[in-house]
C-alpha cells in the first residue's frame, strides 16, 4: 500500500479546517450534496477481538473467465506469464496480500474430480462443467497449478472438497497426495508430478452449499455426510487439517439448528462452520439508481445481524468457542448483461464505486465483529461478480474493490476497538477502527451519494499527535475503472486533521476513507 501523505499537527489544525470548510461550503453552493454533522468515540481499551488477515480472503472457481483467461492464461499464451499465470494479475493480487484464497467453487467443486486435474496436461480428461454453461473444461488448471498460484500471490490454499458427487475415499486421497512428505504411493505420484515437497494444505471444505447445488440436501442428511467424509480427512506430516463444515444460505437458523442437533457432540470433528451471503441487486453493475443502491446496501445490516444470529447457535452447541464461523461467499450480485457474458464469460460484472463501497461496508462489518468471525472470502477474484481485477486478451486492471481492500489492509492484524457512533440509519456512516501499540487505524464509509459527512472524531484517553489519510471517491454512483480508463477511480491522498485528543475527518458522498493515526 503507498504512503500516506500529508502529516498534520495541532498548530496546522486552525487553517486546515478552515480549508475544509471552504470545500464544504463550495461543495454546498454547487448543489452537489448536502452536509451532515457526526459525532464519534473511540475507546481504544475496549477490545472487539483481533482482525485476523484471515478476514480480508478471497475466492476463485472454475467459472466464466475466472480461472481459464483471467488467472490462467497457459505457458504458452502470448500474454505475459509466469509459467502459464497471467503476469499482471499476479503482481496485482500480491501487492494486495491475498490471505487465503479458496477454490475450486463453489458448485464446481462438488462436481470436480481432483484426479482429472493431476498429471502432464496434454493427457487430462476433458470433463463438463455442469453447473456453469457445460463447457468442456480441460484440466489443464488443477491441484499444482492452484497450490502455484498461492504460493506466486503468498495465499495460504483453502480446498473445497466434492460431497455432492464424490466419495469419502476420493477427499481422503487427495489430502494424502497433497500433504504426506514422501514414502506412500500418493506422495510418490505428486512427486513424479513435479512437487516433491508437500503442499500442506491446512483448510479443507467438507463439501459446498449441501442445501443447494451442492447435493439438494436436508441438514440432517449432510450431517452425516459430513460426519462420514471429515473422519477421513486426517493429519499428515504435520499438516493438521482445519474441517469446514457447510453452513447455511444466508440466516438459515433452522440449517444450523438441524445440522447440529443431528452431529453427535463427541463426533463433529469441525473447526470451521461457513455461510453464504450475497447482497444481491436490481440492476446491471453500471445503471443502478441511487434508490437501488440503498435497497442492496440496506443487506450489509442484515449481514451483521446474521452474523450475530449464527454465532450464537453454534455457541449453543460449541460453548469452547471452538468452531471458527466463516463468511466464504460475500459480495454484490447484480443483474447480468447477456452482451457481456457472451464477451467475458458467465457471470461477468463490472465493478463501480458502488462495488467499492459495498466492500468497505463488508470489511468494516467483519472488523466490528471480528471476535465472531474465523475468515471471510469475497467472490470472487477475477472477472466474476465482485471481482478485485478485470482481464480482456492482454490487459487486466484493478477494480474499486480492489483498492477498498487496499485501503482497510492496515487493520490486518490488529486489534479491533470500540467505536460510539451516532449514525441510526442502517444505510449511513459506516466505521471501523483498530489499534496496536501507538498507531490507531480508522476506516470511515459514507454510503450517501446525495450528502457529504462532517466527522468529529474523539478518542477516549489518548492524544492525536499526527494523522494521515487516503481516500477512494467518485461522484457518478456508476463510475467505474474500464479497459481504456484504468484509473478513473483510484485512492488518492486525503486530509485529516488532529488536534488534542479528536481527528476531524470530512466525507464527501460516495466515499471510503482510512486513516492512520499516532496516539501518544
Amino acid at each position: 500500500m503507498p504512503p500516506m501523505a500529508h502529516q498534520f499537527s495541532r498548530r496546522q489544525f486552525a487553517s486546515t479546517s478552515a480549508a475544509l470548510g471552504f470545500y464544504a461550503l463550495t461543495a454546498r453552493r454547487a448543489g452537489s450534496a448536502t452536509a451532515e454533522t457526526h459525532s464519534i468515540r473511540i475507546d481504544p481499551a475496549s477490545s472487539l477481538g483481533i482482525i485476523r488477515p484471515q478476514l480480508h480472503s478471497h475466492f476463485s472457481e472454475h467459472l466464466g473467465s475466472c480461472t481459464y483467461g483471467g488467472l490462467w492464461v497457459g505457458p504458452n499464451s502470448k500474454i505475459s506469464n509466469i509459467h502459464g499465470y497471467r503476469r499482471e494479475a499476479i503482481e496485482y493480487l500480491k501487492a494486495l496480500g491475498i490471505p487465503v484464497l479458496r477454490w475450486p467453487g463453489g458448485c464446481f467443486a462438488d462436481d470436480y474430480h481432483w484426479r482429472d486435474g493431476i498429471g502432464s496436461a496434454d493427457k487430462r480428461p476433458k470433463t463438463v462443467n455442469i453447473h456453469w454453461g457445460d463447457y468442456v473444461e480441460d484440466n489443464s488448471f488443477g491441484t499444482h497449478e492452484f497450490v502455484g498460484l498461492c504460493r506466486l500471490i503468498g495465499a495460504e490454499p483453502y480446498f473445497a472438497g466434492n460431497v455432492g458427487s464424490g466419495t469419502p475415499e476420493e477427499l481422503r486421497d487427495w489430502v494424502e497426495y497433497c500433504n504426506y512428505p514422501s514414502g506412500s504411493r500418493l506422495s510418490d505420484e505428486r512427486a513424479a508430478n513435479g512437487s516433491p515437497e508437500p503442499f500442506r494444505v491446512k483448510y479443507w471444505g467438507i463439501g459446498n452449499e449441501n442445501w443447494g447445488c451442492g447435493g439438494q440436501m436436508r441438514p440432517e442428511e449432510y450431517s452425516g455426510y459430513y460426519r462420514r467424509f471429515a473422519n477421513f480427512v486426517r493429519p499428515f506430516g504435520g499438516t493438521v487439517p482445519f474441517p469446514i463444515a457447510c453452513g447455511p444460505n444466508r440466516n438459515n437458523k433452522d440449517w444450523t439448528e438441524k445440522f447440529f442437533e443431528a452431529m453427535p457432540p463427541g463426533r463433529r470433528n469441525i473447526a470451521g462452520y461457513s455461510m453464504h451471503y450475497y447482497s444481491n441487486g436490481p440492476l446491471p453493475a453500471t445503471r443502478y439508481t441511487p434508490e437501488a443502491m440503498q435497497q442492496q446496501f440496506e443487506s450489509f445490516a442484515r449481514l451483521e445481524q446474521a452474523i450475530a444470529d449464527q454465532r450464537e447457535i453454534l455457541d449453543r452447541f460449541d460453548p469452547q468457542h471452538r468452531i471458527g464461523l466463516i463468511v466464504d461467499e460475500w459480495g454484490v450480485w447484480d443483474r447480468m448483461v447477456p452482451e457481456e457474458q457472451q464477451k467475458y464469460g458467465h457471470l461477468w460484472q463490472q465493478n463501480t464505486i458502488r462495488c467499492g463501497i459495498a466492500a468497505a461496508l463488508g470489511l468494516n462489518l467483519f472488523h466490528r465483529n471480528a471476535a465472531k468471525l474465523y475468515m471471510c472470502n469475497i467472490a470472487q477474484i477475477v472477472n466474476v461478480l465482485q471481482s478485485v481485477l478485470l482481464t480482456d486478451g492482454d490487459r487486466c486492471i484493478r477494480t474499486p474493490t480492489y483498492y477498498a481492500f487496499e485501503l482497510l489492509k492496515p487493520h490486518r492484524g490488529k486489534t479491533a476497538v470500540k467505536v460510539e457512533n451516532d449514525e441510526r440509519s442502517s444505510v449511513g456512516l459506516s466505521i471501523s477502527a483498530s489499534r496496536r501499540n501507538g498507531e490507531l487505524i480508522l476506516t470511515l464509509v459514507n454510503p450517501r451519494p446525495d450528502a457529504a459527512m462532517n466527522v468529529a472524531c474523539s478518542v477516549a484517553g489518548k492524544s492525536v499527535s499526527a494523522a494521515t489519510a487516503r481516500i477512494l471517491h467518485h461522484a457518478d454512483l456508476n463510475a467505474c475503472n474500464t479497459f481504456d480508463r484504468p484509473d478513473e477511480v483510484v485512492p488518492k491522498d486525503y486530509t485529516a486533521t488532529a488536534s488534542g485528543s479528536g481527528m476531524r475527518v470530512d466525507l464527501p458522498p460516495l466515499s471510503v476513507v482510512t486513516v492512520q493515526a499516532r496516539l501518544s
